[in-house]
Formats: C-alpha cells, sequence, structure tokens
C-alpha cells in the first residue's frame, strides 16, 4: 500500500507543531511600521465589504460577517499573542473595489477581508498573505434569457464591478473577439445585480462564487443562474501593508497553523456548506480539488 498519504500526513503535523512553537511570546524582532502603528492605536483595522456574499458582508444587524471576515478574526487574535497585547479590539472599515488598495496602502487598516484577487499588479502596492479561496469570472444571468456565452449576440450590456479583474479580463476579450458590448461599471456587486434584475444589463461578469452568493440573497433566488465557462482564474487572499515583514510573518504563519490544523475548512464548512444569512440558504460549495491541492504546500505566491 502507497506510503505517500501517511508521509504527507506526518509532514503536515510536523509543520503545525513547528508554527505552533514559533507562535511564541513577543520578541525584539516583532517590530515594524504596520505594528508599531497597533501598538500605538491600541487596536487593529479590518476592512471590510458591504455585499461580497459569503466573503466578507452586512449582516441583518449590519455588522460584517463571513469567511474571509472569520479568518481575519482568527488572524488578529495571533497578533494579540504574538505581540502580547493584554487585549487587542477590532475595528472594522467598510471598503469598495475602488478604494479597498489605497486604504492598505495608506495604513488605515491593517487587513482587508473581502474577496480580492493576489496577483502581481497589485503586489506592486500592497502584500497578501495565503490564498483562502480559489475562483474564476463567470456571468450572473436572468435565468429565462437564454445566455450562456458572453460574446451571445443578445448581450448587449455587461456590468462589471469597478477596479476588479474581471474588468480587465472583459476589456480584453471583447477587444480580441471584437464584440461589441457596452461594458458598465459599477460601484459595487450589489448594482451590478440590481442592472441585470432590472434588465439594464443581460449579464453582470464576477468571481463565479461570489454570485452565486450575491443570488442566494435575492427575494427570489432562481430567478437568477451562474453561465459560462471561466473567464479567469482568481486566488482570493487576504490583503495587508507591505513593507514590515514582522508583521506579515505572523498572518502568514497563523495562515498555515489554520490549515494545517484543519481550522480552516471548518470555517469554510460554516459558510460554503451551511445555510447562511440572509435567507438562510446554503451555497452548496465543497472546497475545490484546486485549493484542496494548493493548501498541500501553501504559499503567498502564486502566478
Amino acid at each position: 500500500m502507497p506510503q505517500f498519504p501517511l508521509l504527507f500526513a506526518r509532514r503536515a503535523a510536523l509543520a503545525a507543531l513547528v508554527f505552533l512553537v514559533w507562535a511564541g511570546p513577543a520578541s525584539a524582532s516583532d517590530s515594524g511600521p504596520v505594528i508599531e502603528q497597533i501598538r500605538a492605536q491600541g487596536h487593529i483595522v479590518i476592512g471590510h465589504r458591504e455585499s461580497s456574499v459569503p466573503f466578507s458582508y452586512l449582516g441583518p444587524d449590519k455588522r460584517p460577517i463571513g469567511y474571509a471576515v472569520d479568518v481575519c478574526r482568527r488572524l488578529a487574535a495571533a497578533v494579540q499573542a504574538r505581540l502580547a497585547l493584554p487585549a487587542l479590539p477590532i475595528e472594522y472599515l467598510q471598503l469598495t473595489p475602488a478604494n479597498r488598495i489605497e486604504m492598505i496602502e495608506t495604513g488605515r487598516a491593517q487587513l482587508e477581508c473581502g474577496s480580492t484577487t493576489n496577483n502581481a499588479e497589485r503586489r506592486e502596492k500592497v502584500a497578501f498573505t495565503i490564498p483562502h479561496f480559489i475562483t474564476g469570472a463567470r456571468m450572473l444571468v436572468k435565468v429565462n434569457s437564454g445566455i450562456d456565452r458572453i460574446d451571445q449576440p443578445e448581450v448587449k450590456r455587461v456590468a462589471v464591478t469597478r477596479n476588479t479583474t474581471p474588468l480587465a479580463a472583459v476589456r480584453r476579450i471583447q477587444a480580441e473577439r471584437g464584440l461589441r458590448f457596452e461594458i458598465v461599471e459599477t460601484e459595487d456587486h450589489e448594482k451590478a445585480v440590481q442592472m441585470v434584475e432590472r434588465g439594464e444589463a443581460q449579464a453582470f461578469v464576477m468571481d463565479d462564487v461570489l454570485l452565486y452568493g450575491l443570488a442566494s440573497t435575492r427575494s427570489d433566488p432562481k430567478a437568477l443562474k451562474v453561465v459560462g465557462r471561466f473567464i479567469t482564474t482568481e486566488p482570493l487572499a487576504i490583503m495587508l501593508p507591505k513593507g514590515d515583514p514582522a508583521f506579515k510573518k505572523i498572518i502568514d504563519d497563523e495562515m498555515r497553523r489554520l490549515i494545517f490544523s484543519r481550522e480552516i475548512h471548518a470555517i469554510y464548512q460554516r459558510w460554503f456548506e451551511q445555510p447562511i444569512p440572509p435567507n438562510g440558504q446554503p451555497l452548496n460549495l465543497p472546497i475545490s480539488y484546486l485549493l484542496r491541492d494548493f493548501w498541500k504546500y501553501p504559499t503567498d505566491q502564486v502566478p
């Protein structure tokens, strides 16, 4: 019988133990601009989104909830423990796709807990930790529209959220294929969904997991459907400021601990396989083989 599963299990257990040992008391090396900012202000600021279901959105009580928000709360607890702080309150700052990078780059928030793609262009301005999800962009359309391809002549207007990777992909596809649809940029996902519902756009292009989540929150979830081939591949990760290796190490170490201990699996199941607010509808999206394979050797370096 092959020994690879057993060997991998032993390696994973050893790695988890190593990370637990590393997460010891604060030392002189635990300093840097982000860490000193947190110490000085006495709290950590987590940036969240309004409608990135199920990653980061406002619950029925208007407080931020979601998969990425829960992960960020674990990261904040790790920062408190590593810096030996008696307490580290969390302050939440609502961000948009248009301003999220600027808010992290300028230090308004120390963590961005949403659905942001880790790519080379963004890494010029900000840092990322290990991806917590891998997805791809597809289309949200009306269930009776007959649309399942972006190049169909029925597609006259395509809504895409501003300052997102799917927007660049749609522009590229339009130019390469000579397609004549109009691209409408929206400030957030909610406005794009509303455009499809009202017939102001025939399709909304965004990460498919977000589209499933957004559709589940509508008054009639069955009126919309996700269609089409993947336009992009998107490794989603928590964003943090550049220039503080000590802070990034705390975050990366905790992400690896969550993965190797499988704690992140329970968080994932809570948001993707069980009923979630506001309508109590489950997304029924088990962990993909892409994410499972990526988590075997977790790294923040992605293509």
